[in-house]
């Protein structure tokens, strides 16, 4: 994209080409509805205390109205960069480089990818934590929380964040905002994930609290072969074909 197009100021007025895109978009779809945005549900939160920074987040993964997943892990390390440089560059403004690449990463496809974060870690420079949009807008805060059942928990963490916060203060604030969004969006649920973040390591206790309503199926269910009846059936063989082979050395020294 040229320079004399980014600093051209917009046009007054409306403007109609996103119109003309939509109906060329609706002809490739023959008439049919459009595939309409499916909500996801989670609740996530951090807190910034004395001596670092914790993390949580509930267990459930939803795919529309289905639970995909009890026992989802959504708290995942960030791993160093590969090269000399850029490790010792890592370890002396690794969140900071991090959130960059992740702003930077999501504001290239403009909203396109769905992701909000939260990034949490501690260097040399102090403790961080810090919230990613999708569109890779930043904002840096002593305690947040996102997802489906963000509201609940923000309300907890108002409510009893205070300043230097000690490390267990901190824990059991993060696990309040996580089960309060449980107990008030159907899309959290199930267990709580913690993660607790110095400069002496990291500590990921999954689970840190375990779901209260179980699963206890009084009935068995056994139904015999053939009971579903099937409709119709097809095979479709694969065709494999091996584009390249590579052989690599084991090093055993």
């Amino acid at each position: 994209m040229a320079l004399s197009t980014v600093l051209e100021p917009p046009a007054a007025g409306f403007n109609f080409d996103n119109a003309v895109r939509n109906a060329a978009l609706e002809g490739l779809f023959g008439g049919g509805q459009t595939p309409k945005p499916m909500k996801t549900g989670t609740t996530i939160a951090g807190v910034v205390f004395k001596d670092g920074v914790v993390l949580g987040a509930d267990t459930r993964a939803t795919s529309g109205e289905v639970v995909a997943d009890k026992m989802c892990a959504k708290i995942h390390y960030i791993k160093t960069l590969p090269s000399d440089t850029l490790s010792v560059i890592s370890n002396v403004q690794c969140v900071s480089c991090s959130l960059m690449m992740f702003g930077h990463l999501l504001y290239r496809y403009h909203g396109q990818i769905g992701a909000n974060l939260i990034l949490g870690g501690v260097d040399c420079t102090g403790n961080h934590l810090y919230t990613v949009g999708p569109y890779g807008s930043v904002n840096k805060v002593p305690y947040l929380s996102m997802g489906s059942g963000d509201m609940a928990a923000l309300g907890i963490l108002e409510d009893r964040f205070k300043p230097d916060l000690e490390l267990e203060e901190a824990k059991e604030l993060v696990c309040a905002a996580i089960h309060s969004g449980i107990m008030s969006d159907l899309g959290s649920g199930h267990n709580i994930d913690i993660c607790v973040i110095t400069r002496r390591g990291v500590d990921y206790i999954r689970p840190y609290q375990e779901s209260e309503y179980k699963d206890n199926r009084k009935t068995k269910y056994r139904y015999r072969p053939g009971t579903t009846t099937v409709l119709t059936e097809k095979v479709v063989p694969l065709k494999l074909e091996v584009v390249q082979e590579t052989v690599q050395q084991m090093e055993t020294a």
